[in-house]
């Protein structure tokens, strides 16, 4: 018999959404148009040149577009909210921006967290995993610990550490997987907690400014949420599992000739460059069937997001790109960045105690088992019904097979005669056997 083949693993792929920020002052005052409309019922984001007539504009299509008047609520309940359910159940996620320098990234991923209105994602992130938290019933036990680091000039730096100079190693474990050796973890209690440590690191980010952005972050920074969840099972006993959450605000990609960048800016620019041109080649590695070595280890960053684009994770990529005609370079090349990383599939899985993972796959197919079970007492109720049918319409049949048969009736019918009875406890007639001998073997 055939062996069935294994369920294939489901693949989610990597949620993309687009952003588009309003013209900003500078924009205004220099008098630069917009190029760029934004269609958000059909999904749709059209960048056009204003100085060439000829050329026709250029279409892209996603999930979720935002407009210049979108809400940073709406973008979180939209985009991120998913993500952070998948979280406490017990899978990694990964929410990262992307984009040009000076598009609205960091604004999209913190906001301005003293006013409710313009929150984050991140700091909105943080009431709904404590929201959470407050309303698990019952012996469910929650512990939070989070993280906060940045890759600078490719290097890697704890922004919690007591000693920012103190540069830590990239490692990877077969248990673990990527991780960084001595990176701080602290445990939080609250919403409040985790906002007044992720406003300490945020200070020591090294930012600078350019041409395009007064305050243009010059690193890439990861803050880490890990939540590990302990509750009791159908067995009695208590059974642990563990959600990750990457938020990654990425260093912006620049040209150098815009952002005026020279001496130490310009050594930065270079290394955030190179570093998201590896994330770009990652991604068209993972996006191409025949690319048989995806290029992770080419820097710090795509090394720490291996398991985010391609692997264990539920990930969602934020691009964000400037309306401004000045930009439509950049605007197009992010645009078609975000396109590519919508085709990469990852397959993610519930983070838990192998046992555990066991005890919930056996759960399943005693269920699947339970629904066989009675699909298959129908079909074979039926079948006797039947039969039994069958059976009665051959009365007429004599020999040892005919006894045998109202044999059987009698013994499964409850409503049989005294005839029938006799019939079973009657002997064979000796004649009667060699007649038919005789007549078998002349």
């Amino acid at each position: 018999k055939a062996e069935k083949p294994d369920k294939p693993e489901s693949c989610d792929n990597v949620k993309v959404v687009v952003r588009c920020r309003p013209l900003n002052e500078r924009e205004k005052a220099t008098g630069y148009k917009m190029a760029v409309n934004v269609d958000e019922m059909r999904g749709t984001i059209t960048v056009h040149k204003t100085d060439s007539s000829n050329e026709p504009p250029k279409t892209f299509t996603f999930d979720t577009v935002f407009g210049p008047e979108s809400k940073q609520l709406d973008v979180y309940n939209l985009t991120a909210r998913p993500i952070i359910d998948s979280v406490l159940e017990g899978y990694n996620g990964t929410i990262f921006a992307y984009g040009q320098t000076g598009t609205g990234k960091t604004f999209t991923m913190e906001g301005v967290r003293a006013v409710p209105e313009l929150r984050g994602i991140i700091p909105n992130s943080f009431a709904h995993i404590f929201g959470h938290i407050a309303k698990a019933e019952g012996d469910t036990r929650f512990l939070v610990r989070v993280s906060y680091l940045e890759i600078y000039n490719e290097e890697v730096r704890d922004l919690l550490g007591k000693d920012q100079t103190q540069r830590l190693e990239v490692k990877e474990r077969p248990d673990v997987g990527v991780y960084i050796k001595d990176l701080s973890a602290y445990v939080v209690n609250n919403a409040d907690d985790m906002d007044r440590i992720m406003t300490l690191g945020h200070k020591n980010r090294s930012v600078g400014a350019t041409n395009m952005n007064e305050h243009s972050s010059r690193s890439h920074a990861i803050f880490t949420i890990t939540i590990e969840c302990s509750e009791k099972g159908v067995d009695g006993n208590m059974h642990v599992r563990m959600g990750k959450l990457h938020l990654v605000d990425l260093a912006g990609s620049e040209r150098q000739a815009k952002t005026g960048a020279t001496g130490q800016r310009l050594k930065e620019a270079t290394k955030i460059n190179l570093s998201l041109s590896t994330l770009g080649n990652v991604i068209s590695a993972l996006v191409d069937g025949k690319s048989t070595h995806v290029p992770y280890r080419n820097s710090k960053l795509t090394r720490l997001l291996q398991d985010s684009l391609g692997g264990n994770s539920k990930t969602m990529m934020c691009a964000n790109i400037g309306p401004a005609d000045y930009n439509y370079d950049e605007t197009i090349s992010t645009l078609r960045y975000a396109n590519r990383a919508k085709n990469i599939k990852n397959k993610a899985r519930i983070n838990e105690d192998p046992k555990d993972a066991l005890l919930r796959q056996f759960q399943k197919e005693i269920e699947e088992l339970k629904k066989k079970l009675e699909e298959g007492e129908e079909i074979s109720g039926s079948e006797t019904s039947d039969s039994e049918e069958e059976d009665e319409d051959d009365d007429g049949e004599i020999g040892e097979d005919g006894e045998k048969r109202k044999r059987r009736r009698g013994s499964s019918s409850s409503s049989s005669s005294d005839s029938t009875c006799s019939v079973i406890e009657k002997p064979l007639d000796k004649s009667f056997t060699i007649q038919r001998q005789k007549e078998s073997f002349p």
